[in-house]
């Protein structure tokens, strides 16, 4: 890993110098190619310019009559060693009116073979005309004497004078290739030192590059905990920012997909689950209903084969199969009942409502049953009780609780129900006298047509369904519920989330 840090680290570095190294040398070439070809026709230029502007001068100062003042002595001079040229100066006369070089006789003569000797200068010169106009003409020869070349300019002034300006080609020509060399020493130098800068800058710039590469490298490993936090240019920056966003999207749309696999995970869980319980509930249903259809077939065998001829009998006869095609009736229902609470398609509807009045209802309506099995029924509740739920589903609840309490009564034969309020749910139980539950059978009491007493729970027609019934509602309701065992009794409990509400309390023995 660090290895592979340090030789990204260094490939930055070293683009960034190639690429340096690789501009300066190209601008370098650019300036030395356009030196070459240019630098001599600029300076020329400046050259020409330069002898037309003393040119100006001199035909100023002509005009004006002061070529031979004090004070145009020192313009003359400084003209002449600015641009860097020999002047001279005759009147109609040919004489000497001014003359700015020691060799004052050859620039005479030059001067005259202009005017009067063309063929000459054209022989032995070579002249180039650059310029011509009425009163001056501007060329470049070659003086054979020394071998260089000079810009000249011969005419007439204003005032009828000769004159003539020339100034070596020579200083151009080495200006340029001065300038040249000085270009390619100071070129390499600058190289040298820009390269040193640059691999400095370039590791200040490639830092947070790299820092930026790492969060990548661990984002590819779905470590979404690293951040950029550093400071470098806008654009660098900028691309923190948006892959820390992008970080935080790749982490929020993982999460989503994980909640989503998970979530299709239970899916499928749950389909498997609906799959087991369908066969176990065919299972169940066919050795449930195994009892009752043999009971039912053979009393209706007998009945055909006409067993027992008498009315009695077959009064009895017809009774069995009326009851047993009851509890089988009976039992599919609260079998279809409980399969859909353990699938789920059965909704759940919570709403406020009064569970105490359920309660006082519902007793209110098995009072025929209570007074049959000589039950002593008991409410303890206040006078309003408010819960969330749904309340045919705790209607449910109770009735198996209370008709399990009914079937399971003996000593006493008390029922005391109680509803009792918590900090967060209600809770309420159903208690009656009687044996309690072997404690080897608690766990399995919400099973369903699990039996604690087979023979006694055929005696009433119970199928052993109801506490599952009570079991897949709770769950339903994601409230907890239970059984606790005394020496006197069994009491059966639930609990449901609570609603506040102003309440008086009551005892009474229905």
């Amino acid at each position: 890993m660090n290895i592979n840090k340090k030789h990204k680290k260094f490939a930055i570095r070293s683009q960034f110098s190639f690429v340096f190294i690789l501009t300066m040398m190209f601008v370098l070439f650019l300036c030395w190619l356009t030196n070459s070809a240019y630098l001599g026709r600029y300076y020329l230029w400046n050259k020409e310019n330069a002898i037309y502007n003393a040119y100006l001068q001199f035909t100023r100062a002509a005009d004006e009559d002061i070529l031979n003042t004090d004070e145009f002595d020192i313009t003359w001079q400084r003209i002449c060693n600015k641009y860097n040229i020999s002047v001279i100066i005759l009147d109609a006369d040919s004489k000497t009116v001014k003359c700015s070089a020691g060799d004052a006789e050859f620039l005479m003569r030059q001067l005259m073979d202009c005017f009067f000797n063309r063929e000459s200068i054209e022989k032995n010169q070579n002249p180039r005309i650059i310029k011509e106009e009425n009163n001056y003409t501007m060329q470049i020869v070659a003086d054979p004497r020394i071998g260089t070349d000079f810009v000249e300019m011969w005419g007439v002034l204003d005032n009828g004078n000769l004159f003539l300006i020339r100034s070596p080609m020579e200083s151009i020509q080495e200006s340029v290739r001065i300038s040249n060399r000085f270009l390619i020493y100071s070129g390499i130098l600058v190289i040298l030192l820009g390269s040193l800068i640059l691999d400095r800058m370039a590791g200040r710039i490639s830092r947070p590059i790299l820092r930026l590469a790492n969060i990548s490298e661990k984002m590819a490993h779905l470590d979404f905990d690293a951040k950029y936090d550093g400071s470098g240019a806008e654009e660098v920056e900028v691309l923190g920012k948006n892959i820390n966003e992008l970080s935080e999207t790749l982490e929020s749309t993982i999460s989503e997909l994980k909640t989503a696999n998970n979530e299709l995970q239970r899916d499928i869980e749950k389909k498997e689950k609906i799959d087991e319980l369908r066969r176990e509930f065919l299972s169940n249903v066919s050795h449930e209903l195994k009892t009752p259809i043999a009971l039912i077939q053979g009393y209706a065998e007998g009945l055909k084969e006409g067993i027992n001829d008498d009315p009695e009998s077959r009064e009895f006869y017809c009774d069995v199969i009326i009851d047993e095609a009851a509890k089988m009736n009976t039992m599919v229902k609260r079998l279809l009942t409980l399969n859909q609470l353990e699938t789920g398609n059965d909704i759940v509807t919570m709403e406020r409502f009064d569970l105490a009045a359920l309660v006082k209802n519902y007793l209110q309506s098995a009072d025929i049953l209570i007074r049959q099995a000589g039950a002593k029924v008991r409410l303890s509740a206040e006078e309003k009780v408010y819960v969330w739920a749904d309340e045919f589903k705790v209607e449910e609840v109770f009735m198996n609780y209370f008709t399990n309490a009914l079937h399971h009564l003996a000593g006493e034969k008390i029922i005391d129900i109680r509803i009792l309020q918590q900090e967060k749910t209600v809770r309420l139980s159903v208690f009656n006298t009687g044996e309690p539950v072997p404690e080897e059978s608690l766990p399995h009491l919400w099973e369903k047509f699990y039996k604690v007493d087979k023979a006694r729970t055929r005696e009433y027609g119970g199928s052993g369904i109801g506490l599952s019934i009570v079991k897949a509602i709770m769950d339903s309701f994601h409230q907890k519920y239970g059984v606790i065992n005394y020496d006197n009794g069994v009491e059966f409990w639930a609990e449901f989330e609570k609603m506040k509400d102003s309440s008086q309390k009551t005892e009474k023995e229905v």
